[in-house]
């Protein structure tokens, strides 16, 4: 069968507010038929759009640090990708995270100046920070073509989606609606009425109600298909997203997926794709504590954007150790695994089951729940340091050299001695010295200088020191006081 034009897949990428949402969302309302937008609810926004009358197909991408995977995916998903950059900001860290995975899934990509409404919106200082860090654009020494546009008023959208029907003619991109759907999946959740679910991206072929997808290790078979809008049609062809449920198990966002005929075919491939599973414990070096986790999200790739997130918390003497992860509702067997692990429950978005509630309550069980991923981290660092031991440290203070010895009992002695350095306290702990070796331990009860008594003694000079010790020390000897530190 010959090979047709296909519609544009689009993934818009860059730093977390620079106006991502917003300029999906005003494609969205604007170029989404009156009255179906509202039926798009999915976790990462997958849509079609229309603009002169050729439709676009367009993907978010979650802009903050930790979604890098997420990112990738929706690169290699997609055939072309917007960068976004604001006016009043300029290129920023994520920027460049973004324009890697661009780069690494060797696709085109146009740049998006928004936020030109606002007051402190700077174009030609956005376009320069671009040229600093090799974005050339065009007319800036490139061929990288870029509109500066406004989310809020629409100015420049239209020029921007031309810029991207133009990038897609160029590629010629084409597929074969005869053929058995491929493409990528582009998020899994664990649905309590459906089961394992997922959004997939079909870049070939034509997805119908025969057969089986095969995803990674997962399979389903098409009991039936749900278009972006949420309405479940007969088939979708290429360029289109698509919503199956009824996988044998949670495939993994951002794998390939095929078609099988049968069961049994399903089977076989999905069993020739199995990998290892996630590495979730390793050898804890000695005196190192674990602060075991279960992690529980609403969906599949927010398991690796924590995974991620968390491999960036380190201690020297405590360790995070992912027990168990999974999608979904945190449940009984979430909580009796972190009971015998010692562990503590993140529930990312998700719901907690009543039954586990109460078992956690009754076992004295940690769930935490989160919806942001900057406070899932500060807590879990948080946690972290707590569970590490703490290290007894003794801080020298102060140092003195015995003269003499003056008087002596069983618990006190009154001794003359030198300064030597630091300061010597009333109420410190002190250290009977002797050629280098801890005699014993003791605390200094009096100190006198020039016959009157005195808190410290910090300065060079003869001085007189009650000290309680159980062993007398003797001229020649030194004294030591010192702090104990925790750390």
């Amino acid at each position: 069968m010959a090979r047709e034009l296909r519609a544009p897949v689009i993934a818009v990428m860059g730093h977390i507010d620079h106006g991502k949402s917003s300029l999906l969302d005003y494609i969205r309302k604007s170029n989404v038929t009156a009255g179906e937008a509202g039926g798009i609810t999915q976790h990462v926004s997958a849509y079609i759009a229309t603009h002169n009358g050729r439709e676009i197909t367009f993907l978010d991408t979650p802009g903050h640090e930790a979604f890098k995977a997420l990112r990738t995916r929706g690169a290699r998903a997609a055939d072309i990708a917007i960068l976004v950059v604001a006016a009043d900001e300029g290129v920023m860290p994520q920027t460049l995270d973004a324009l890697a995975a661009i780069e690494e899934a060797h696709i085109p990509y146009i740049v998006a100046i928004t936020k030109i409404d606002k007051n402190n919106a700077d174009v030609e200082h956005a376009k320069h920070s671009m040229l600093e860090k090799g974005i050339y654009l065009e007319g800036l020494g490139g061929d990288i073509a870029y509109a500066p546009i406004s989310s809020k008023t629409g100015e420049g959208i239209p020029e921007l989606l031309d810029l991207v029907l133009l990038a897609a003619d160029l590629l010629e991109l084409t597929a074969d609606p005869e053929a058995p759907a491929t493409g990528f999946v582009l998020e899994a959740t664990q649905d309590p009425k459906r089961g394992a679910s997922a959004t997939l991206i079909i870049k070939d072929g034509t997805l119908t109600r025969d057969g089986f997808v095969v995803a990674g290790e997962a399979y389903s078979p098409i009991r039936f298909i749900e278009n972006f809008l949420g309405e479940r049609v007969e088939s979708l062809g290429p360029s289109s997203p698509a919503r199956i449920a009824g996988f044998s198990k949670l495939p993994t966002a951002g794998a390939l997926f095929t078609m099988a005929q049968t069961k049994k075919e399903a089977e076989s491939r999905a069993a020739e794709n199995a990998v290892s599973p996630l590495p979730t414990a390793s050898t804890t070096a000695e005196g190192v504590m674990e602060l075991p986790l279960i992690i529980k999200t609403d969906v599949a790739g927010s398991i690796d954007a924590i995974a991620h997130e968390l491999s960036k918390i380190t201690h020297e003497r405590a360790a995070i150790r992912i027990v168990a992860t999974g999608v979904g509702s945190v449940t009984e067997g979430d909580v009796k695994t972190a009971h015998a692990t010692g562990g503590v429950i993140i529930a990312f978005n998700v719901g907690i089951d009543p039954i586990a509630r109460d078992l956690a309550d009754r076992d004295h069980i940690s769930i935490l729940p989160f919806s942001i991923i900057y406070e899932l981290s500060e807590t879990v660092s948080d946690l972290l340091k707590s569970r590490a031991p703490s290290i007894t440290i003794e801080q020298e203070l102060g140092r003195a050299k015995v003269l003499a010895v003056f008087s002596s009992t069983s618990k006190k002695q009154v001794l003359g001695a030198n300064h030597v350095s630091g300061t010597l306290t009333v109420g410190d702990r002190v250290k009977i010295m002797r050629g280098g070796e801890e005699l014993a331990r003791g605390k200094v009860a009096n100190l006198q200088r020039a016959r009157a008594d005195v808190k410290e003694i910090h300065t060079e000079g003869t001085f007189g020191t009650e000290i309680e010790a159980k062993v007398d020390a003797a001229q020649g000897d030194e004294l030591l006081t010192f702090a104990v530190r925790e750390s």
